[in-house]
């Protein structure tokens, strides 16, 4: 292997522990601060915590469409909601059995559905997100967690405040370096794996829904394993649901407002395969009102099936 091609690789995986290390010592350091400000514990992970779980794709997707890297910006995106979805759930329903609260099949899950719809139709009209459409994107995010807040202050936990971890300033410091590590990693990760890709003959789309995607869904996956340790099944369900909403609305919604993304045609099938999944573990969910063994091994099929044809494609494009 050519020299330049494992610098590359070292720069990529130095970016996705840039990127996950930094998520981690931000959302430590702003939910430590909520604490300090009496912030109840449950509308932290309704915020803080999402939001810190997608940071990832967020400075990913960011940093590719302010450098003109449009297909992984889009492709990061998608490549991350399939990974949640199929693998995430996957392996944690095949560990240990999945049970769905009603909010979550009432609300968030058909949610989900309508926002990935909305998304999907948003590109069809012009094979691009316009800056508008990113900013209507942004609104409806705002508005979800308004609702979020709403909700979770009427609950029975909502006066449950978190002890703060750390004081004011260490607090702050944890943000601060939680960011500049998010930033770096972000910049590391799209300029190396861009350099891999040209390297191997690979399209940049490519690059985002298989390397750039697992990279930065691995803070969801670690903390889907650990909830499963400490037998909170249910947190696996919400942090996946969460996390793809604010990839949905935050990261692309972001992206296209900084700079309109143009896609390109051959996406369709990538598009319409994250509806079918969406819509797909909607249905599992609501059928038996949980994810069981029979349908995690579905859901990573579904992967692997998704993997190989991404890389089929790039090699023989039809």
């Amino acid at each position: 292997m050519d020299g330049s091609i494992i610098i590359q690789l070292v720069l990529l995986i130095v970016g996705f522990v840039f990127l996950i290390k930094g998520s981690d010592f931000f959302v430590d350091g702003a939910s430590s601060i909520a604490s300090i400000l009496k912030i109840p514990t449950i509308i932290v992970g309704l915020t803080i915590v999402a939001f810190g779980t997608s940071a990832p794709e967020a400075a990913v997707s960011i940093t590719s469409s302010i450098t003109g890297s449009n297909a992984m910006a889009v492709s990061n995106v998608i490549g991350s909601n399939l990974f949640n979805m199929l693998m995430v759930i996957g392996i944690a329903a095949l560990l240990s059995e999945l049970l769905m609260e009603k909010k979550v099949l009432d609300f968030d899950l058909p949610f989900l559905v309508g926002i990935t719809i909305l998304w999907a139709v948003f590109i069809f009209i012009g094979w691009d997100i316009t800056n508008i459409e990113g900013i209507i994107l942004l609104v409806i995010l705002v508005a979800y967690i308004i609702y979020l807040i709403y909700t979770a202050r009427k609950s029975d936990d909502a006066n449950n405040v978190e002890k703060p971890k750390f004081g004011l300033p260490k607090s702050i410091l944890f943000i601060v370096v939680g960011l500049v590590g998010i930033v770096l990693g972000g910049d590391l990760v799209v300029d190396s794996a861009s350099a891999i890709a040209i390297a191997f003959g690979m399209s940049e789309t490519l690059v985002g829904l298989t390397i750039v995607a697992i990279g930065t869904s691995l803070p969801e996956l670690v903390t889907s394993i650990t909830a499963l340790k400490k037998g909170e099944n249910q947190l696996v369900i919400g942090n996946v649901i969460g996390s793809n909403i604010f990839n949905i609305l935050f990261v692309l919604g972001a992206s296209s407002a900084i700079s309109a993304i143009p896609l390109d045609s051959s996406m369709i099938i990538d598009v319409i395969f994250m509806i079918f999944v969406t819509v797909l573990c909607f249905i599992f969910g609501k059928t038996q009102d949980k994810y069981d063994k029979k349908e995690g091994a579905i859901l990573i099929s579904l992967f692997v099936v998704y993997m190989a044809f991404a890389i089929w494609r790039n090699y023989f494009p039809f």
